[in-house]
């Protein structure tokens, strides 16, 4: 009997350890941009179950990233004027954000057109119902490239 114990434990502790794993669900959004500095969508809603949102980035234009690159950026909306300022300051090298900069939650690299790009980012530290605004840092864009983020 001991030894089945002392068999059963590591089984049952592996288990354990899988499944919040077997539970976690990736929820896959994309959004296009253009030449005409706009997204394709004002809003993104991403489910309340979703622990991960995988979001591809499509510049549908053809102009290159050094004259009209496109990313997509997401912070807490009182977060976003004062990132997008300060990526002003920046270069596309930094995908003009400011370097480990806490308030940007996630974001994709700067990107030209005809190029794609992705970014995955878990949902563990947005709140149901929390304001949250998705933006394009390239320096003028933010006033016109932007919406809203709805999680839960």
């Amino acid at each position: 009997m001991e030894i089945a114990v002392k068999l059963l434990v590591p089984v049952l502790l592996a288990g354990l350890m899988l499944a919040p794993a077997a539970h976690a669900r990736v929820c896959a959004v994309s959004i296009d941009s253009t030449d005409q500095m706009s997204f394709s969508q004002k809003e993104i809603k991403v489910g309340a179950d979703c622990s991960q949102v995988k979001l591809t980035l499509r510049h549908t234009g053809k102009l290159a990233a050094t004259a009209m690159g496109h990313n997509w950026v997401l912070t807490r909306t009182p977060d976003y004027q004062p990132v997008a300022m300060a990526g002003m300051r920046t270069s596309l090298a930094d995908s003009y954000l400011p370097k480990g900069d806490a308030r940007v939650l996630a974001h994709t690299a700067v990107i030209g057109g005809g190029q794609t790009t992705s970014v995955t980012f878990s949902t563990a530290n947005l709140a149901k119902g929390g304001d949250y605004t998705f933006f394009c840092s390239f320096p003028g864009h933010f006033a016109m490239m932007k919406g809203k983020l709805v999680f839960g």
